[in-house]
């Protein structure tokens, strides 16, 4: 079966989480920036056609990394919520592409995803009528918290997952799906959601844990230890 995949990545927040001036997507992470090596991993997937990148209107940085003047590589100016970004860079790639290929949307800030999770989800979620995203199982005793941070109930980890990214679905469905969202006064917190809100529901397609999201400071050192990890194995 040929997929056609296309990728997005929305890049126009600040990640204040993280602290500091620089975004965190520009922060140095074993030498690279966090976005450098991210759209690296999607552009040199043999799956992938082309990535998109949504960055902030006023994003000085980005014309600086050795990616913005990679083949395939493009971008557009994002908006205020990721869900906007997202519907930029749809718009952006669906003018070189068909309705029903399929678009994976990758969060900037998660550089350590692997080749070889890249490669199930297209192959997995590419033969689900809906499409899917990748995710990991909850293993921890989850809790839900009142209003002062007391325990107020033990949640049923069963059947609860992580959800990751990137998360795949065609592309004419996705742009109609965020755009209903939105709408409706909906402000998704990532693609699934939006498919969601039609109706419709997603796979879940197992991937790696250490596909972590860098949004604090303790997160930085951990992808960087992860990144290690991955170089050091024969096939990531």
């Amino acid at each position: 079966m040929s997929v056609r995949v296309w990728a997005v990545v929305p890049a126009a927040g600040q990640g204040r989480r993280m602290g500091g001036t620089i975004p965190k997507q520009y922060l140095l992470l074993a030498g690279k920036p966090v976005l450098q090596r991210t759209v690296e991993r999607l552009i040199t997937h043999p799956r992938v056609r082309g990535v998109v990148v949504a960055l902030a209107a006023d994003d000085a940085r980005w014309a600086t990394l050795p990616c913005a003047r990679m083949v395939g590589v493009s971008t557009v100016t994002g908006g205020a919520q990721r869900c906007h970004s997202v519907l930029a860079a749809l718009n952006a790639v669906a003018g070189h592409a068909a309705p029903e290929d399929w678009v994976m949307v990758h969060d900037a800030a998660r550089p350590c995803v692997r080749a070889v999770d890249i490669e199930a989800l297209v192959a997995v979620a590419g033969r689900h009528p809906v499409g899917g995203l990748l995710a990991v199982p909850v293993r921890d005793t989850m809790k839900r918290a009142g209003p002062g941070n007391e325990v107020v109930a033990t949640v049923d980890r069963a059947g609860l997952w992580h959800a990751l990214t990137p998360q795949m679905f065609r592309i004419g469905v996705l742009r109609q799906a965020i755009e209903a969202a939105l709408a409706a006064g909906v402000v998704v917190t990532d693609e699934a959601q939006a498919i969601e809100h039609t109706g419709l529901a997603p796979l879940l397609v197992p991937g790696h844990a250490d596909n972590i999201k860098v949004t604090e400071p303790q997160d930085h050192a951990l992808a960087q230890l992860y990144l290690g990890r991955q170089e050091e194995e024969p096939c990531a």
